[in-house]
């Protein structure tokens, strides 16, 4: 059975000016079923880049990504984008929440693209999440923790095979994270692949592996 992510040789290169900026230098990352990753490193290490290029959003200078034995990676954006809402929950830091809709209707409409809304699925989300009283509310009337909540209930709307969450827990009390951990972690114990970029010790310490970035490389 093939892995649910399989990354090999990673290049990402940006230019400005005459300046290039080597964000990704050959990483490679295989992710099976039921295993949290965590993605560590200081900022400006490849972190985000690396998720975006494992999320099909950005395109690698070389290497491939393939998620469940498919393709991700060189493909047109149509195929990128299918791929993405049917197997694939995602989570940055600049957030996945539209202003104009409830948190409820945000679930909902992932769901949708991907051609199977489920409210029930929605709603028990956001109760798992400590979101129930704020389902009817829009992104703008949240607090940091609750967008980063209603991000996460997002990205598992569809029962993803892989998660790719960046820093899902760096504006979040202690509570909420422990909250957050719990259900990354129980989506890795049902069969799912995580992969989380981050600072926080307590994600390292519930990953079944680290992974270590720097400069754009993983250490050894």
């Amino acid at each position: 059975m093939a892995p649910a992510l399989d990354a090999c040789g990673l290049y990402r290169f940006f230019h400005a000016g005459d300046e290039e900026t080597l964000a990704l230098q050959g990483v490679s990352l295989t992710v099976c079923r039921g295993e949290l990753v965590a993605v560590v490193g200081p900022s400006g290490s490849g972190k985000s880049t690396l998720l975006a290029c494992l999320a099909g959003l950005d395109e690698p200078d070389g290497g491939r990504v393939m998620v469940e034995g498919r393709q991700l990676s060189r493909r047109p954006e149509p195929e990128r984008a299918a791929l993405r809402a049917g197997r694939i929950g995602v989570l940055f830091q600049a957030g996945n929440l539209l202003d104009h809709l409830t948190v409820t209707q945000n679930v909902v409409l992932v769901q949708r693209v991907a051609g199977w809304p489920s409210p029930t699925r929605a709603a028990a989300l956001l109760d798992a999440l400590g979101l129930a009283r704020r389902a009817d509310a829009r992104p703008g009337e949240l607090s940091g923790g609750e967008t980063a909540r209603a991000g996460l209930a997002v990205a598992l709307a569809n029962d993803p095979a892989v998660v790719l969450a960046d820093e899902p827990t760096g504006e979040l009390d202690s509570a909420s994270e422990a909250l957050v951990l719990d259900l990354l972690s129980d989506h890795a114990a049902a069969g799912g692949a995580v992969v989380v970029a981050t600072h926080s010790t307590a994600v390292a310490a519930v990953a079944a592996r680290t992974v270590h970035l720097e400069d754009g490389r993983v250490l050894p």
